[in-house]
């Protein structure tokens, strides 16, 4: 008997090809057959009239605490993500001395918006080297994990108070020591290392990134690490990339690390088509050093969500709202039903000098009703000013009033990048390219105000299916971006197909019901901390290493997820014919 059998489903294998009528053999975390399996399983699943694909691998994620105390890996695990990997960014936790980490603790908690009291109460913090982290996470979860170096962790903990001190050099001495540890964080099983060099990227106090002003000696240092190891990736963030100078970093990074990059790219309403030419300039690159250099694109506009409850909502300058922000949230609603207080907020004007708060506090025809199920791609019409035109009334009152539905947990979403032209697609133009894929979810993150773990599903949905505009893609096709292509970024090249030989993780998906879930705000982090979660409907069964971990969005208790240490080659040619 095959350990697992799932059985009669429309296989779409991650290599492009189309959707065929297929069982699967699954044997000791392997697939053995792709075809008509005659002998029975120990477990089988019933795929007639559903899709099977490879396990989604989700290659920009923050789970780099939450890892040490979620077994499950949450919301990521719920959108058939089976392979995640973290410590993006240039934020992380290791290596570190125990002085160090309060200050990694805020910049995570500033950068990542995750609440710095569930990472002190909530991670262990029995590691000091890189190779230390890894021994503490590698214990079982839900599905599989992989780790980045990150550069601030490095920096600070090489050049100490300095490292924190983004105009700071590395001497010679300590140049030398963080290009030996890169190459020793890779030996041990790390996938490369991330690095920063975003304004927005600051700590809990404002401080900039430490990485944000790196020189290129140092940024070419760091890729001779991976020089010397012989292996390893980068990941690369940057506000500088229009200028040439940067553009030469790029190149000599890559030159020095003869290793692949990858590149954050988004659209912003400032420069709505300078993504093109960023995309063009690597692109180039690539081809002049003959090394991938791939751009991590978002599958939907990238934004927040505004709620009471949350982070941002357009209230939270207006002075008599501030008189309340700090009581509890069930006093605090019930304070914000009353008639009067409504009536004092509403009649009030927004106090900031913020200008992101005065924009979310006054645009209203930038912030849209989520919905239920979410609307990702809202139309003009649909805006709250629009809604507050029809039905005359001024827009606040219509923001203040979605707000308080649900029992005061209502959400709005205001789309900031990738929606210049109040559209996605500048996003359909991104993801169609070759020299992209499908990223940047940050599950584990922006715990107040983000909830993109669920891309995966939006890709399939909304792209797939659903997108009223028309210009959809191949079902095939957009499996294979978020499975062969994201695993070959990084170098997994074991997973990503519905193939004998490779390892199997997979997911039964009924494709007519699969989407992602109205968001909702839990309190289940360590010290009760908040977070942003959202489910999804649809994933009938998602299988990893041959174990199905959840049967309709739910956990089966099983844990076959470990920790992925480094590239992984492909299957031999026998194996994965």
């Amino acid at each position: 008997m095959h350990d697992l059998v799932i059985r009669g489903g429309h296989v779409v294998d991650g290599t492009g090809t189309e959707p065929r009528a297929a069982d699967v053999a699954v044997d000791a975390g392997r697939i053995t057959l792709v075809g008509d399996v005659t002998e029975r399983g120990r477990r089988e699943i019933d795929a007639a009239g559903r899709l099977v694909t490879p396990g989604f691998v989700d290659i920009h994620t923050h789970y780099d605490g939450q890892v040490t105390w979620d077994p499950l890996l949450t919301p990521s695990s719920l959108h058939g993500v089976t392979t995640v990997v973290m410590g993006n960014c240039g934020v992380g936790f290791a290596p570190v001395v125990p002085e160090q980490r309060h200050w990694l603790i805020s910049l995570m908690e500033g950068v990542e918006d995750i609440p710095g009291s569930v990472l002190a109460e909530g991670m262990t913090w029995n590691w000091e080297t890189f190779p230390d982290y890894l021994d503490a996470i590698d214990t079982p979860h839900a599905i599989d994990f992989a780790a980045q170096l990150p550069h601030g962790a490095l920096r600070t903990y090489v050049m100490g108070r300095r490292g924190g001190d983004h105009l700071a050099r590395p001497t010679d001495e300590e140049m030398e020591r963080m290009r030996d540890l890169v190459a020793e964080a890779v030996e041990a099983g790390a996938l490369g290392w991330s690095t920063s060099r975003s304004a927005v990227h600051k700590t809990s106090n404002g401080e900039p990134t430490p990485s944000l002003t790196a020189s290129r000696e140092e940024l070419t240092g760091l890729a001779l690490g991976l020089a010397k190891a012989g292996g390893g990736v980068i990941d690369f963030i940057s506000d500088f990339m229009d200028e040439p100078e940067e553009m030469e970093f790029v190149s000599a990074i890559v030159e020095a690390a003869q290793r692949p990059m990858s590149v954050s790219i988004v659209q912003s309403d400032r420069a709505p088509d300078k993504w093109r030419s960023l995309l063009d300039g690597l692109s180039e690159i690539s081809a002049k050093q003959n090394i991938p250099i791939t751009g991590q694109v978002a599958p939907r506009a990238v934004g927040v969500m505004l709620g009471w409850e949350l982070s941002w909502h357009p209230f939270m300058a207006y002075p008599s709202y501030a008189a309340l922000a700090d009581l509890p949230r069930e006093e605090r609603v019930a304070r914000l039903r009353r008639p009067e207080v409504r009536a004092t907020i509403l009649a009030e004007r927004p106090v900031t000098d913020s200008e992101f708060v005065e924009r979310l506090s006054t645009r209203f025809d930038q912030v849209y009703l989520l919905g239920d199920p979410p609307n990702y791609e809202p139309g003009p019409n649909e805006s709250v000013a629009a809604l507050a035109e029809r039905n005359g009334v001024a827009p606040a009152e219509v923001a203040y009033d979605a707000m308080m539905e649900c029992g005061g947990r209502g959400l709005l979403y205001f789309p900031m990048l990738n929606y210049a032209a109040g559209n996605l697609d500048a996003v359909r133009e991104m993801i169609a390219r070759t020299d992209t894929v499908p990223a940047l979810g940050d599950g584990g993150a922006h715990c107040g105000a983000i909830c993109d773990a669920s891309f995966p599903t939006t890709l399939l949905t909304h792209w797939g299916r659903d997108r009223k505009a028309g210009g959809l893609f191949p079902i095939e096709w957009l499996v294979k971006r978020h499975t062969v292509d994201t695993a070959a970024v990084v170098g997994l090249l074991d997973r990503g197909q519905v193939r004998a030989g490779y390892r199997a993780d997979l997911n039964v998906i009924d494709f007519d019901r699969l989407q992602a879930d109205r968001p909702e705000v839990l309190y289940d982090l360590p010290t009760g901390g908040r977070r942003l979660m959202q489910t999804a409907s649809g994933y009938v069964a998602t299988v990893v290493a041959g174990e199905i971990v959840f049967e309709n969005g739910e956990h089966t208790g099983a844990l076959p997820g470990r920790l992925v240490r480094g590239a992984q080659p492909a299957p031999d040619a026998a194996g994965a014919s």
